[in-house]
C-alpha cells in the first residue's frame, strides 16, 4: 500500500512563514516574528515595508539573529537526518506515478492548506524532472490542468505556492494536447492577475516559468490579446528579457514576447514600451549572445518593422541598423533572413529615406553583395537585389525616384 504521508513532520517554529522551509539562519524583525534570513531580505529588496505574516507596517527594516532558535534546528536536524530523513529523501527519489496521483488527490484535499500545497507542489515538480514519461502523465491527469490553475487564481495571497504552480505548469503544459483547454486558462478568473504578480515579485526562476507559461498558452489572435492587454505583462517580460544574468531567461522572455505579439495593436504597445531601443542596444552591446537569442531578437525587430510606430522608431535609434547590418552572414541563416527582410521592409517596401542613408553608411551594400553570391534562399537573393538597387545611383537621396520594386509577391507580413 503506497504511503500518503510522503514529508518528514517538522516542528512549525523551525519553519519560515515566508519559504515555509527549515530556517538556516533565523532572523527576527522588529514585529518579533522570525523569518529564515534569506527569504525575509528578498522580501524586504522587493521594496516591501510590512511584516509578511502580520502585515504590519515595519518601524526598522533591521533584523536580529535568533540565535537560540538556530541551535534548536541544529539539533534537531542532526536527529533527523538518522531517521525520517533518509526514509523521506529515498521516496521522493522513486516516486512512482500511482504515488504522484496520491498526492495530487491530497492536493485536491487541501487547496487553502499553502503548507500542504506547497510541499507536495514541490514533489512534483521534482517528479517532472525526471522524465518526459512523467511530464506527459501529470499533462493527462483527470482535472490536474484546472485544479492547480485553480490554486493559482487563489495563491495570490501565498507568493511561494504561485511560484511553485507556476514553476510546475511549466515543465508540463508543453505535453498538454487540449489547445480549447488551453485557451480557457487565460479567462480563468484570476489567472492572469496571480501571473503579474509573479512577474513583479517572484524570483527570476519563477518569473521566466510565467514567461514560458504565456507562450504556451498564447494559442490563437484572442488569447494572445488577452494576455498582452493584461495590466503589466508586457513591461515585466521586457523586464525579464533585460536580464543580464540568466541568458535562458532572456531567450524565453523574447519567446514569449514573440507569441503574444503578432497582433499588430500589440505591436505598437511594446513600440511605446521603448522595445526598439532595447533590442537595438542587445544587439549592439552584447558580443556573446547565443545564436538563438541573436535569432529571436531579429525576429521580434522584424515583426515590429510591419507597423509604421516600429519603423520609425527603428529609423530613428542610431544604434539599430547598423547593429542589424551587423548580423548579416555573421550569426546563421534564419539571423540573415530576418535582418534582410528588415532592411527590406524599411529601404524598399516602404522606402524610409533615413533607413537607406543608415544602410549605407553602415556598409550595407558590401554585406548585401556578399550575400548575393552565398547559398540564400530565392527570397533573400530577391530581397537583397532590391536592396542593391537603393544604391545604383551611387547612394544617393534620390537613390529611388525611378525604382518601383515589383518584389511585393515575397511581402514576409
Amino acid at each position: 500500500m503506497v504511503k500518503d504521508h510522503l514529508y518528514i513532520t517538522v516542528p512549525s517554529l523551525f519553519r519560515c512563514p515566508i519559504s515555509l522551509d527549515v530556517m538556516k539562519s533565523p532572523v527576527s524583525l522588529c514585529t518579533g516574528v522570525t523569518y529564515d534570513r534569506s527569504s525575509i531580505q528578498r522580501w524586504l529588496d522587493g521594496g516591501n515595508n510590512t511584516c509578511p505574516a502580520t502585515m504590519q507596517v515595519l518601524q526598522t527594516k533591521d533584523f536580529v539573529p535568533n540565535n537560540t532558535l538556530q541551535h534548536l534546528i541544529q539539533i534537531w536536524s542532526k536527529s533527523a537526518q538518522t531517521q525520517s530523513i533518509t526514509e523521506s529523501d529515498s521516496l521522493l527519489h522513486s516516486l512512482t506515478q500511482d504515488q504522484a496521483q496520491i498526492l495530487i488527490q491530497q492536493i485536491n484535499n487541501n487547496q487553502n492548506d499553502h503548507e500542504i500545497c506547497f510541499r507536495h507542489v514541490q514533489k512534483l515538480i521534482e517528479f517532472a524532472k525526471v522524465s518526459q514519461e512523467n511530464r506527459k502523465f501529470l499533462a493527462t491527469a483527470d482535472g490536474f490542468l484546472v485544479l492547480f490553475l485553480r490554486i493559482l487564481d487563489n495563491s495570490i495571497k501565498n507568493l511561494y505556492v504561485g511560484e511553485k504552480i507556476i514553476q510546475l505548469c511549466s515543465l508540463i503544459l508543453e505535453n498538454y494536447t487540449d489547445r480549447e483547454g488551453l485557451a480557457k486558462l487565460v479567462t480563468q478568473k484570476d489567472c492572469l492577475s496571480s501571473m503579474v504578480i509573479i512577474l513583479k515579485q517572484g524570483s527570476l526562476e519563477s518569473r521566466t516559468a510565467v514567461a514560458k507559461v504565456l507562450e504556451l498558452i498564447s494559442v490563437d489572435v484572442e488569447t494572445k490579446i488577452l494576455i498582452a492587454e493584461q495590466s503589466d505583462i508586457l513591461s515585466e517580460l521586457f523586464r525579464i528579457v533585460k536580464s543580464e544574468s540568466d541568458p535562458d531567461g532572456i531567450e524565453v522572455g523574447l519567446a514569449s514576447l514573440i507569441c503574444i505579439s503578432m497582433p499588430k495593436r500589440i505591436r505598437v504597445k511594446l513600440v511605446r514600451l521603448g522595445a526598439v531601443k532595447v533590442l537595438g542596444k542587445m544587439l549592439s552591446d552584447n558580443s556573446d549572445l547565443s545564436v538563438s537569442v541573436v535569432e529571436k531578437v531579429l525576429k521580434l525587430l522584424e515583426m515590429i518593422s510591419a507597423c509604421r510606430e516600429g519603423r520609425d522608431c527603428i529609423c530613428e535609434d542610431e544604434l539599430c541598423i547598423p547593429a542589424i547590418v551587423k548580423k548579416v552572414l555573421k550569426v546563421s541563416t534564419p539571423a540573415t533572413e530576418h535582418a534582410v527582410t528588415i532592411l527590406w521592409s524599411l529601404c524598399c517596401l516602404f522606402r524610409d529615406q533615413k533607413a537607406q542613408e543608415s544602410l549605407s553608411t553602415s556598409n550595407g551594400l558590401a554585406k548585401i553583395l556578399l550575400l548575393m553570391q552565398s547559398n540564400c534562399s530565392p527570397s533573400v537573393r530577391q530581397m537583397s537585389g532590391d536592396l542593391l538597387k537603393v544604391f545604383r545611383v551611387g547612394g544617393s537621396k534620390c537613390c529611388l525616384s525611378s525604382y518601383d520594386t515589383k518584389t511585393t509577391h515575397i511581402m514576409p507580413f
